[in-house]
């Protein structure tokens, strides 16, 4: 049986698989790993490479799982490179690449950094059709695969979790998920239709904006008042304000560009995080 729905031979099928990679979503979890490598402080390249590799697994799990049941199962989308078994095979390949990250995690890093690890590939394959379908999960869960690759990347590195990586991780949680949201409410009338249940289709897209704005917020006065206990470096406070002036001009449009703007406006608050964290380094917060 064949893998993919068009063509055939090595080439199509390498083109069908290569196409799950999906770089918009793929690179903030990886980004997140090895920013908390750099969080810990001294890095170890091949740790670092190693827990990299398994959220790229998880992550790309997810986009299978997703292309799987979107197309095969719901119908949702208009067409789909793989066929069902080239799905199958996608998944098996891509568990086996995130255990083989494992076990090697186990071996060479500690437990802990497994423990954090392994809840990345559980949000990724039930993504859909379990957590998508609820409010609360469907917004949460890639936020959260974010929030738990920062401190898979520190405790890879260090074997514990501080405050300090905890801190950036709930801050990344509840940033990213007040994204999602404006993000989800670009489907608006088609996740209605459907009754799929996003925050905009339970509250309303009104009341929907209202709560990832406060949500986004949130997470930039904690970025604050954990800079104000010591527990950021104060440059942490510039990418609160780079993130607000991105959120107040995102704030007048509308979802898709929103999101756009959202989206990349992420890229420059943790890109200035790295480098207040690189640059002013809290070497007396445990």
């Amino acid at each position: 049986m064949s893998l993919v729905r068009d063509g055939v031979g090595l080439e199509a099928t390498t083109r069908a698989f290569w196409s799950q990679v999906h770089p918009v979503f793929m690179l903030p979890p990886l980004a997140a790993s090895m920013f908390g490598g750099v969080l810990a402080g001294a890095v170890d390249p091949v740790l670092a490479v190693i827990h990299v590799g398994a959220i790229f697994a998880a992550v790309y799990t997810a986009h299978i799982k997703d292309g799987y049941v979107d197309f095969h199962v719901r119908g949702e989308d208009d067409d789909h490179p793989l066929t069902e078994r080239g799905c199958r095979i996608g998944l098996a390949a891509s568990t086996a690449a995130f255990v083989a990250c494992c076990l090697l995690l186990a071996f060479l890093a500690n437990a802990l950094a497994v423990a954090l690890t392994v809840p990345t590939w559980l949000i990724a394959y039930h993504h859909a059709p379990q957590l998508d379908t609820n409010p609360l999960t469907a917004t949460t869960g890639y936020p959260l695969g974010i929030a738990l690759a920062i401190l898979g990347g520190f405790a890879v590195q260090t074997g514990t979790v501080t405050a300090l990586s905890f801190g950036f991780a709930v801050v990344f949680l509840v940033l990213l998920s007040g994204i999602k949201v404006i993000d989800d409410a670009q489907d608006y009338d088609y996740d209605r239709s459907i009754a799929k249940r996003t925050v905009a289709v339970v509250v309303g897209p009104d009341r929907a904006y209202a709560v990832a704005y406060g949500l986004m917020v949130a997470a930039l006065l904690a970025v604050v008042s954990l800079v104000a206990a010591r527990i950021f470096p104060p440059g942490a406070v510039l990418a609160a304000l780079a993130f607000a002036v991105v959120a107040a001009f995102a704030r007048r449009a509308g979802p898709e560009l929103a999101t756009m703007l959202l989206v990349r406006g992420s890229y420059v608050f943790l890109a200035v995080l790295v480098a207040a964290v690189w640059f002013e380094p809290l070497t007396s917060i445990g």
